[in-house]
């Protein structure tokens, strides 16, 4: 079977989004909550589209958002990760359509090293779009990213 690729898989949304039910107390006290939400890649390319021009995004945004929208107390981190590096790599593989994926950072406004054109790619666009990058031991980030996020509204 050939692999699928990474447009496939961002079409491909299984069983989601789905609410599941944490049971481990552990979990549910670092969280903030029993309900886990598990967003389709979609919904994570959806929101990333609407990020204008100099302004960004985090990945832990986007999760609270999602989270809120579908009536969970937080959304799976795991996933989160990799349906966002889907979605950058979905738009770099189809040419039109972009998503600024460059525009979503992670946690604390750091780029992210596993989308396409490694953090080197990131951050030449972000700078032509007037970001400041600034490096902190072998991570880069967006200086004063939190005076630039973008507001996402349905």
């Amino acid at each position: 079977m050939a692999k699928k690729t990474y447009n496939e898989k961002l079409h491909d949304s299984k069983d989601m989004p789905k609410i599941v039910e944490v049971t481990n107390p552990k979990a549910a006290l670092r969280y903030g909550g029993t309900k886990m939400l598990i967003a389709p890649p979609l919904a994570y390319d959806e929101i990333m589209k609407k990020v204008p021009q100099g302004k960004v995004i985090t990945s832990d945004y986007i999760r609270n958002y999602l989270a809120r929208k579908h009536g969970a107390d937080y959304t799976c981190q795991l996933t989160a990760g990799i349906f966002i590096n889907i979605a950058a790599h979905a738009s770099a593989e189809r040419k039109n359509d972009e998503t600024p994926y460059w525009r979503t950072l992670k946690k604390d406004g750091e780029l992210n090293e596993k989308f396409p054109e490694d953090i080197d790619g990131q951050k030449l666009r972000l700078e032509m779009e007037g970001h400041t990058i600034i490096q902190k031991g072998k991570k880069y980030f967006v200086k004063d990213y939190k005076d630039k996020l973008s507001e996402i509204s349905d």
